[in-house]
């Protein structure tokens, strides 16, 4: 790490703590540091949460947190009728403070998380079947529920949608993409973009949650450029508690009331969190946080998938459509003989197929599957809405180098083959379902295969926290393993997860975890100042 002067840094936490003096007050504690890279005496804050993650899902988490609430729209009906006779049930309460595990019961839909669906359903009812009914929610300001948070990113809000390839149209529409309280439709007619169909482009969606966090007024709680080093947990316990009472969120022994300027505290330090920002002139500001919780909202973009083959590391096989639509921008492959070989049949992989036909480089395209298989992603979108991937399909299934011997010109598929290793010649070793082995020359490889988190900040990378212990964390095979109403990390108290981290890739269905983390902490938020009122009272409460 290359650190600046320590004065830079305590100019950094002296910005947090202007951001967020009003609202901590007395809250906000400052505390020498405790490494010795730093000069003791330096300010630090301790926040009730921080938010690691500045995508759509650290976005709606802000915005809960910040005090808007949900509310049953006057006049609204859902069209399920078990479902709209429990909201009726407490119409006057919002939806973060009743029981989500009483409305979620009995729902379906496209995500495994119970209050995600929930949450879908009240602000896209029935979309899966076609309907494009508006919200029946509408929402409040009530900035007495706002807990201080921090969002922190490497980018500018919007995270990973910044840096995707802006020619491709979106999966999701537009309106699935949008986030409460500011209708993507209505956005992009004032700012008078021409969306021409349902689909948008990715760069439409990273400016629409810029503006978001803008025009919502969170800007406050976000902190762009910044990159996390360490989030690791502090046991300051005096006694030998087991992690059993170290975990107890509200027990007398685990709240710890300290006194300053005659205020007592209410925020924990279960977190230390420490990372830098990068200054306009590339020099890194180190900082360091204390966190009572720590909410995890880094997407899955940070570590593309490899084959973990011989050759995968040579300078011609890439591994992200950036740097594929970079060389195609500088011409490396004009002019080329060899085709590129690319390797993947997600829409990612789709994408690249679509970008070098259209741009007149052929293609040698190798992936596992067959190309029947159902669980395959093109068999799931309706051909009327994605014609360009099923165009895709159509390749896949009718350019196979089995159906003629010799190379298809613009595009040949290579179905249920393997990549065994690439050879500094640029020649790549195939191998199909049967054994048999293919050499083929191209110009550049391709590697789409998916892409992982990167969690290296966390103890263990966090292999321990997941669904399979000991395993890195996967949006489909190992998310992170929560309780699936409050979206506590069950195997680590105060530690939070939400969007891909936990399986829920679409947009739609990462804003049910903002709301199960906002009402959970409202709990124990509520929870805390009723123990306070209670031992400053000297009546019942806890002694």
């Amino acid at each position: 790490r290359s650190y600046s002067s320590p004065e830079t840094e305590g100019q950094l936490l002296n910005s947090f703590a202007q951001y967020f003096g009003d609202s901590l007050g007395s809250k906000i504690k400052r505390m020498p540091l405790i490494e010795e890279s730093v000069l003791p005496g330096d300010p630090l804050l301790t926040l009730p949460v921080v938010i690691i993650g500045n995508g759509p899902s650290g976005i709606c988490l802000s915005y809960l947190l910040s005090g808007y609430r949900p509310y049953l729209s006057p006049e609204a009906v859902h069209p399920n009728p078990v479902l709209h006779t429990k909201l009726e049930e407490a119409r006057h309460l919002s939806i973060v403070d009743q029981d989500l595990e009483y409305l979620s019961e009995g729902l379906e839909g496209r995500s495994s998380n119970p209050v995600a669906v929930l949450f879908d359903t009240l602000l896209h009812p029935d979309a899966d079947f076609g309907y494009d009914y508006p919200p029946i929610l509408h929402w409040k300001l009530e900035q007495h529920h706002y807990i201080p948070h921090i969002v922190l990113g490497k980018g500018p809000p919007g995270g990973a949608w910044h840096s995707m390839e802006g020619s491709m149209l979106t999966i999701s529409f537009g309106d699935w993409m949008e986030l409460p309280g500011l209708a993507f439709k209505e956005w992009a007619a004032n700012k008078r973009r021409n969306i021409k169909s349902g689909r948008v482009m990715p760069e439409e969606i990273a400016c629409y949650y810029k503006h978001y966090v803008k025009v919502m007024g969170l800007q406050k709680n976000f902190r762009d450029n910044v990159y996390i080093t360490s989030v690791s947990r502090l046991y300051r316990g005096t006694d030998d508690e087991d992690e059993s009472q170290l975990n107890e969120n509200i027990s007398t022994q685990c709240l710890q009331m300290e006194m300053e300027e005659g205020q007592k505290s209410l925020i924990k330090r279960n977190w230390e969190v420490r990372g830098y920002q990068r200054a306009a002139d590339g020099s890194h500001v180190p900082f360091c946080l204390f966190a009572e919780n720590v909410a995890l909202a880094t997407g899955t973009f940070d570590s593309p998938g490899r084959l973990q083959v011989e050759g995968e590391d040579f300078p011609f096989v890439l591994h992200s459509m950036s740097d594929f639509g970079a060389a195609i921008s500088k011409g490396k492959l004009r002019g080329k003989a060899d085709p590129v070989l690319i390797v993947g049949a997600g829409l990612t992989a789709a994408d690249a197929v679509l970008c070098a036909y259209n741009n007149n480089i052929p293609v040698i395209h190798v992936f596992r599957r067959r190309v029947t298989d159902t669980s395959l992603i093109f068999k799931q979108l309706p051909k009327t809405l994605y014609p360009e991937y099923h165009k895709v399909y159509h390749m896949m299934c009718t350019q196979s180098h089995s159906v003629d011997s010799s190379l298809h010109s613009a595009y040949t598929s290579f179905p249920e083959h393997n990549v065994l290793s690439f050879k500094p010649e640029m020649k790549c070793v195939l191998q199909s379902a049967s054994g048999l082995k293919k050499i083929l020359k191209f110009s550049v490889a391709l590697v789409l295969i998916g892409s992982h988190p990167n969690l290296f900040f966390l103890k263990d990378q966090g292999h321990g926290i997941g669904h399979h212990a000991n395993q890195p964390i996967t949006c489909k095979g190992n998310p992170i393993e929560i309780d699936p109403y409050t979206y506590e990390c069950t195997k680590e108290a105060n530690l939070f997860a939400l969007g891909p981290l936990v399986g829920d890739n679409f947009v739609r269905f990462l804003k049910g975890g903002a709301l199960g983390i906002t009402r959970c902490l409202a709990i124990r938020q509520k929870k805390k100042h009723e123990l306070i009122e209670s031992r400053d009272g000297g009546g019942d409460g806890v002694p």
